[in-house]
């Protein structure tokens, strides 16, 4: 009797594990589906500020262009605000992504370095005159293209100097990097007149030129 009910109990605790298992399953799935969803929204969004920048659109008009509800757009962020900062880092975080991806490890270091710089151009060419507006009016995301130029700054100083070990790669790094600034903070734009995919494009013929292989240099 007292192992039957053993048993009982045992298929019982079993019963339960696996119902609590099943459930991890579907929260799992939920969460994953969920995650999906935000992306894809992001991604719209991201194509939606590229095309018309973000500070005229409301909540409303974003859900009007994308065809979803406001409740869907605050899956993304709790405030409009948090939503722009949101899709503004996505976009850079999967712009640098990509940028990396182009470069060839095995490649002449020379044309590694063109090839991020132009990499940078060709991911900032999608971006109209409105987005570089707000972008740069809108403190919290010019303090993340701020950040991003930064970092990309750093990654051409250390290609320029795997470019040319023994030259002076501390100069045409520092140039490079000065002109990335100015490029970031709208003086070049400014300036040229110059949208900042086409002053990247400049920069990397520019460095380029500088940086002709000894062979070619004679």
């Amino acid at each position: 009797m007292n192992a039957g009910s053993g048993d009982v109990h045992e298929r019982a605790g079993d019963v339960r594990e696996r119902r609590r298992a099943d459930g991890r399953r579907r929260e799992d799935g939920r969460r994953h589906e969920d995650g999906r969803r935000r992306d894809e929204l992001i991604d719209r969004l991201i194509t939606l500020f590229l095309e018309r920048g973000f500070a005229d659109l409301g909540i409303a008009d974003m859900a009007a262009v994308l065809r979803c509800s406001k409740s869907t757009l605050y899956t993304v962020a709790p405030s409009k605000e948090q939503i722009i900062v949101t899709v503004v880092r996505a976009f850079f975080r999967r712009a640098t992504a990509r940028v990396e991806a182009r470069l060839d490890a095995g490649a002449d270091p020379r044309d590694r370095l063109a090839a991020y710089l132009r990499a940078i151009s060709d991911e900032l060419g999608p971006a109209s005159p409105a987005f570089f507006a707000d972008l740069t009016d809108f403190v919290p995301t010019r303090e993340v293209y701020r950040q991003n130029t930064l970092i990309a700054a750093g990654r051409v100083r250390r290609l320029v100097r795997e470019a040319s070990p023994a030259g002076d790669a501390a100069f045409v790094g520092a140039v490079a990097g000065l002109v990335m600034e100015s490029i970031h903070s709208g003086e070049i734009r400014a300036a040229t007149g110059l949208a900042d995919s086409a002053a990247y494009a400049a920069l990397a013929d520019l460095i380029g030129a500088r940086m002709t292989r000894p062979e070619q240099a004679g």
